[in-house]
C-alpha cells in the first residue's frame, strides 16, 4: 500500500549537515506531493524557524512544531492550534528543575496568532540563559515574568551537561506536570504538556483527512521522534539516529547526509520529470 501521509523531522533528518534540503530530497518530496500524498513537517522548532525549510522545499506544508504542541500553517502564517503548560505547571516544573539541576537556565516558548506575532514575546529566558544553538533569539526576563503566562514548552539548559543525564535526573519527579523529551544531547531538555508529542500533532493533521496511523510514514533521529516512529504504520530512523530512535523504528535508512529520507520515499514515488 502506498502511504497517504509522510511526516518528517527536520534537523538531522530532512536537512543535511549543512541545514540544506538537497536536490534529491526536494525531488522525492515533490514526487509524493504531485502523486496526491500529504507531506508534513514534524519538528521541535518553533513556528518562526520553519520559514527557511519551507523556502528550500518550494512549497508550504503543514508543520507540527514544538514537539507536537503547535500545529502551524506556514502557507497562511497561522497558528492552527496550540497546547500549553499552565503558569502553575511551569512554576512547579521550574522549582523541580532548579532544585535537581543546580545552575540550569530556564526558557519558555510561547506562540501568538502567527509565527512572528509581535504582541507575544515568543522565546523568553531567565537571566544568563546560555543558548544551545548558534542563532539565539531569546529575550531575558525575570523568573517571575518567565513563569507568568502559559507556554507551549519549557526549556531547561545547562552548558556542558548531557541531555540524557538531565532527563534521567528529572524523570521520577516531573509526574503529571508534563512530558520530558530532548532533540540534542547538548545539555538541553524540553518539557511539553502531558500527553503531547509529535505523534499527537501529526494525528491532529491526519485525522480530518481520514488518514489513519497505518497509512503514515514518519522519519526521525532523536528521542523526541520516538512517539511518532512508534505510532506510524512505518517509522523510519535515520542512520545517524539516537539509539532510542533506532529501537523504536520499523526500519533504518542511511544518514541525513546521504539523503536517507529520499532513499525511502523513492521506493513509493518517483519524480516523473
Amino acid at each position: 500500500m502506498t502511504p497517504e501521509l509522510v511526516a518528517t523531522d527536520v534537523d538531522g533528518t530532512l536537512l543535511d549537515d549543512d541545514e540544506r534540503v538537497t536536490p534529491r530530497t526536494r525531488a522525492a518530496v515533490k514526487a509524493l506531493v504531485d502523486a496526491g500524498a500529504q507531506f508534513v513537517l514534524a519538528t521541535g522548532r518553533p513556528p518562526r524557524w520553519v520559514a527557511p525549510v519551507v523556502d528550500q522545499l518550494g512549497f508550504a506544508p503543514m508543520a507540527v512544531c514544538a514537539n507536537g504542541a503547535v500545529v502551524y500553517d506556514p502557507g497562511t502564517d497561522r497558528i492552527v492550534s496550540a497546547r500549553t503548560l499552565s503558569a502553575e505547571a511551569l512554576a512547579e516544573l521550574a522549582d523541580i528543575a532548579t532544585r535537581l539541576i543546580p545552575g540550569a537556565g530556564l526558557a519558555v516558548e510561547r506562540v501568538g496568532r502567527s509565527a512572528h506575532d509581535a504582541a507575544t514575546p515568543q522565546f523568553v529566558s531567565s537571566p544568563g540563559y546560555e543558548h544551545a544553538w548558534l542563532n539565539p533569539d531569546n529575550t531575558e526576563v525575570s523568573l517571575e515574568d518567565l513563569l507568568s503566562a502559559p507556554a507551549v514548552k519549557l526549556l531547561i539548559r545547562k552548558a556542558g551537561a548531557r541531555s540524557d543525564e538531565m532527563a534521567a535526573v528529572l524523570a521520577g519527579h516531573v509526574g503529571n506536570a508534563g512530558d520530558i523529551t530532548y532533540s540534542t544531547n547538548n545539555g538541553l531538555i524540553e518539557i511539553v504538556p502531558l500527553g503531547i508529542s509529535k505523534a499527537t500533532g501529526i494525528a491532529e493533521v491526519a485525522t480530518p483527512l481520514g488518514i489513519s496511523a497505518a497509512n503514515v510514514i514518519t522519519f526521525g533521529d532523536m528521542p523526541n521522534d520516538v512517539p511518532m516512529l512508534s505510532w506510524a504504520g512505518i517509522g523510519v530512523a535515520m542512520g545517524n539516529a539516537h539509539p532510542d530512535a533506532l529501537a523504536a523504528a520499523d526500519e533504518v535508512t542511511v544518514t541525513n547526509a546521504e539523503d536517507g529520507v529520499a532513499a525511502v520515499l523513492e521506493r513509493y514515488w518517483r519524480d516523473s520529470a
